[in-house]
């Protein structure tokens, strides 16, 4: 089942690529529901805080009307950096899968690991999910603008 809450996710960096963004997916699900969605779009909306976890975290909140997501699961193709690790931490997220490690912004073991230190509700955490999938996505949207 993970993995095809991943694969939502790959369609979503995909659209982004498409549109030219860095290509990084991510849907949050909350009873077997996707309850948010969202994609890179900082290109597109000139807004520092336009990553997909940033974006899907937003649509949860509006879909369930809450700022609370501790029922929910996040999945994203790219390891979250630090300002995403620090959305999910503030939403008590209880779950991350993410495929591809973020060996230059990674917050969640890529650089350092957010969730490891003492905050209170840090959420498990699980990467590698359709890891080369999610690899290639950005390995080829890179050699593509070279």
């Amino acid at each position: 089942m993970h993995e095809e809450y991943m694969r939502q996710a790959l369609a979503l960096a995909q659209e982004a690529a498409a549109h030219g963004e860095v290509p990084v997916g991510c849907v949050i699900v909350r009873e077997g529901q996707i309850v948010g969605r969202g994609r890179n779009r900082r290109e597109e909306k000139q807004h520092t805080s336009s990553h997909a976890e940033m974006e899907a975290i937003r649509q949860a909140n509006e879909v369930l009307g809450t700022w609370r997501l501790d029922d929910c699961t996040l999945y994203v193709t790219l390891e979250p950096c630090p300002m995403c690790a620090g959305a999910i931490l503030n939403a008590r997220i209880p779950r991350v899968y993410y495929g591809a490690r973020d060996r230059e912004m990674g917050a969640c073991g890529g650089v350092l690991n957010l969730f490891m230190e003492d905050f209170p509700h840090p959420p498990a955490l699980v990467g590698g999910v359709l890891a080369e999938d999610c690899r290639r996505v950005l390995t080829d949207f890179f050699r593509n603008l070279r």
